[in-house]
């Protein structure tokens, strides 16, 4: 991480543009391969979140190249990974995401009783792959999904937040979030609900991202959850939603402490963390509220916008 955020400021735009988003099975998963001026010859490598090479690294020149054929490897991805373009083993530009689009592992849900079964809850108490019956015996993959690696960054009335998207985990979720901040939908939204303490005195969340401002807005859609295997913790990103798993769309949250949040995994969404900007974290966390219930603050803090920067380059660990 200390070394992604060294080359952070020095990003340019990937060397390597998908010629398609979209790509199926049982057809080449084209890129476009630009190398500086005077380099004839480097290298693609594969890699998963915490950079460990996932394939031996592939030679490459500039001009169209089908990254199935170089690095095979990725038929067999169970999740997201990285391709970065590396020359003289120095990473150059900001990586691509490489993620396959496999079926759907659906929520299962029990009703749990509360208060002596005066309310309940609904709690995901397992998944279970849509694909996966009489005729299937495993998961489908249904092609890749191939995009340049970018990070998003919350400009709010306290400060900048820089979040690194996690597709491994979380990939639907990722890039939901993506797509709504690159469209513009955070514009001018407030965190709407602060809530610094449980009623066991634990940091929880900041909440934000509602286009109406009142806790009940949304993108106009229902986004199906997905089993997130990032941890909620101090720092990290996931969505809000009402008692039905499916029910999250654009509203989402930033968790305060690992203790306040740990009961979340498993059934909320996680699916990015924070690289700058704790010190805002703590800002907004600490605004003044003006309905403990609600955790409705006196003057929310604001989101002027988020925008989508390239990535900074991967570093292969050694």
């Amino acid at each position: 991480m200390f070394e992604l955020l060294i080359s952070y400021c020095l990003v340019a735009t990937s060397p390597i543009t998908p010629d398609h988003l979209y790509n199926a099975v049982g057809r080449s998963v084209m890129v476009q391969i630009d190398l500086p001026e005077g380099k004839d010859m480097a290298h693609v490598v594969l890699l998963d979140h915490n950079n460990n090479v996932l394939s031996k690294p592939a030679a490459i020149t500039s001009g169209q190249h089908d990254l199935l054929r170089r690095l095979p490897k990725i038929n067999e991805l169970p999740r997201a990974a990285w391709v970065q373009l590396t020359i003289d083993n120095v990473p150059i530009g900001s990586p691509i995401v490489i993620e396959p689009l496999r079926s759907r592992l659906v929520p299962v849900v029990e009703e749990i009783s509360n208060d002596g079964g005066k309310t309940s809850h609904t709690k995901i108490v397992d998944w279970k792959d849509e694909a996966i019956d009489d005729e299937f015996e495993e998961s489908i993959l249904n092609g890749w999904r191939v995009y340049e690696d970018k990070y998003a960054i919350l400009e709010t009335s306290e400060g900048e937040i820089h979040i690194t998207l996690r597709p491994d985990a979380a990939p639907n979720t990722a890039w939901n979030f993506r797509e709504l901040a690159a469209g513009g939908f955070y514009y001018e939204t407030i965190f709407h609900r602060v809530v610094p303490l449980t009623n066991k005195g634990l940091p929880f969340v900041i909440q934000g991202g509602d286009p109406t401002g009142t806790g009940s807005g949304s993108a106009g859609w229902w986004l199906p959850i997905e089993p997130s295997s990032l941890k909620h913790d101090f720092g990290v990103i996931s969505m809000a939603r009402a008692s039905d798993p499916d029910s999250a769309g654009c509203q989402f949250f930033i968790c305060l402490s690992r203790e306040g949040t740990a009961r979340l995994d498993g059934q909320y969404c996680a699916f990015g963390e924070t690289v700058l900007g704790n010190d805002t974290i703590k800002s907004i966390a600490a605004t003044p509220i003006a309905d403990p219930k609600t955790g409705r603050p006196k003057n929310p803090p604001k989101i002027h916008n988020i925008k989508m920067v390239p990535a900074a380059p991967r570093y292969p660990s050694r």
